[in-house]
């Protein structure tokens, strides 16, 4: 494999690895009732529409039908891929979902 290769080799390792951070972003979003959209709209407002995000919104699947994606994974994946905004937008959505957990509870 020459350089060349293997430099495109791994670009395109990178860009499905991101692709799947993104669905895996999404998923997390739909498995809990959250507009996927709306929330990445939250953590980057000067953002344009994120073509990446509506491609991956396109192979969601219902939230009955998924399996379960754990808070850790979803802020670990966006941290991963230096999409640290929308983890801590995330996170922010995360504890106020346990805050509203506690309040019905009680």
């Amino acid at each position: 494999m020459n350089d060349q290769s293997r430099e495109n080799h791994i670009i395109e390792n990178y860009q499905n690895d991101e692709k799947m951070m993104i669905l895996i972003y999404a998923q997390w979003c739909i498995n809990n009732d959250l507009d996927p959209e709306a929330l990445y709209k939250a953590a980057y407002p000067h953002q344009p529409n994120n073509n990446a995000l509506t491609e991956a919104l396109e192979l969601t699947i219902p939230r009955k039908e998924s399996d379960p994606i754990s808070n850790e994974t979803v802020i670990g994946a966006l941290q991963l891929f230096g999409n640290d905004d929308l983890a801590f937008t995330v996170q922010q959505k995360i504890d106020q979902l346990n805050s509203e957990k506690r309040s019905h509870l009680k």
